[in-house]
């Protein structure tokens, strides 16, 4: 449906929120149906994004439902951490850290030079191409300074870029023989108790957030709390129910779909071109960070590899499984990439809003002097 299409009798207030809610139901259950990692975050962007453009958006989305929204995104990625996958690492945890720093790193340069374009800034590059947790970034965004709409565009490109070039670029490695054991979800638990498990969650890791005034802590609270439990065993096999995770997707994504006017997509447009070089080219250098995976560790390049990926971690476990690999390994390696990213990428945006901030001060002493 274009944005002309639209029909100008939309109602407005809780109608709005209501046809929001069901065309961004519908449209996940088509992109997920085609395989789209996360559909109906990427669903409620575009519902929303097509809503804000004709002039039919039904208001920002209220702060309540925004933390409530990415405390259980948290809850639900701090899930993934089990001992039993990050056990997997053995001696050669440090070099899956090393490279996973490294991943940051680059990321995080990439960014600042998408940033050195007029259309956005640093913070916002540095969100945008962070290679890891696509949908926590995208929740967090606004908070740490930067331009939600523009990282939630430019993640999805990099998710969708990783994810066609994966089994393409896995078909040239040779097909060694791997570990090939699978992940254990552990002991299965009652209905009542994934319920009880995301509630304690949610609540102790959004009052943690506060008062350690951690960055972000909507999300990372949560994911603390679920981490820690699932990594001690404490709420081995506990997972969030799947309609509060999909529940949580709509909201991050109408949270960024809303804000978007004729302008900020002119302004995107331009700089996709830009977005899309350095996310090739950052896949390629970490294709590089895999062959040295590889060779500190001992694992197969195709394992190297699959470890090091900028992202689309879903698509890494289909190829896997295909191909013969220590999934456990690869898991493992990116589940790490993924929480430093989530974790580290806040305090590198911070460290660019003071580098700003600082700046400007110095532009306007001058200007007073002046």
């Amino acid at each position: 449906m274009s944005v002309r299409s639209l029909p100008a009798s939309l109602p407005t207030g809780l109608g709005r929120w209501a046809v929001l809610a069901a065309a961004s139901c519908l449209a996940a259950a088509g992109l997920g149906a085609a395989g789209v990692p996360s559909a109906a975050l990427f669903a409620a962007l575009l519902c929303a994004a097509a809503m804000a453009l004709a002039g039919r958006s039904p208001g920002d989305v209220p702060r309540p439902l925004q933390l409530g929204a990415q405390a259980v995104l948290g809850a639900y990625i701090g899930t993934l951490m089990q001992a039993h996958t990050v056990a997997a690492l053995g001696s050669r945890w440090p070099a899956a850290l090393l490279v996973g720093f490294a991943t940051l790193l680059l990321s995080v340069a990439a960014g600042a030079l998408l940033g050195l374009r007029r259309d956005t800034d640093s913070i916002t590059g540095s969100l945008a191409l962070v290679a890891g947790g696509a949908s926590g970034l995208v929740a967090i965004a606004r908070e740490l300074g930067g331009d939600e709409r523009t990282v939630a565009v430019v993640q999805y490109l990099r998710v969708g870029l990783v994810t066609v070039s994966l089994p393409l670029v896995a078909a040239l490695y040779p097909h060694v023989a791997g570990a090939g054991s699978m992940m254990d979800d552990g002991p299965g638990r009652p209905w009542w108790f994934d319920l009880v498990f995301t509630a304690v969650c949610v609540g102790a890791g959004l009052l943690i957030g506060r008062w350690t005034r951690l960055p972000a802590g909507g999300l990372l609270g949560p994911l603390l709390i679920s981490a820690t439990g699932s990594l001690t065993g404490v709420a081995s096999g506990a997972t969030v129910p799947a309609a509060l995770v999909f529940a949580g997707y709509l909201v991050i994504g109408w949270q960024a779909g809303v804000g978007f006017t004729r302008e900020s997509l002119r302004s995107m447009a331009r700089l996709l071109p830009w977005a899309t070089l350095l996310i090739v080219a950052l896949g390629a250098v970490c294709a590089g960070l895999g062959f040295a995976l590889s060779a500190m560790t001992g694992v197969s390049a195709l394992d190297g590899y699959l470890a090091t990926t900028p992202g689309g971690i879903y698509a890494v476990l289909a190829v896997a499984a295909s191909s013969n690999v220590d999934i456990t390994f690869v898991v493992a390696a990116q589940l790490i990439r993924v929480v430093l990213m989530l974790f580290l990428a806040p305090a590198a945006a911070r460290g660019f809003r003071r580098l700003r901030s600082s700046r400007r001060s110095e532009e306007e002493s001058v200007t007073v002097d002046a």
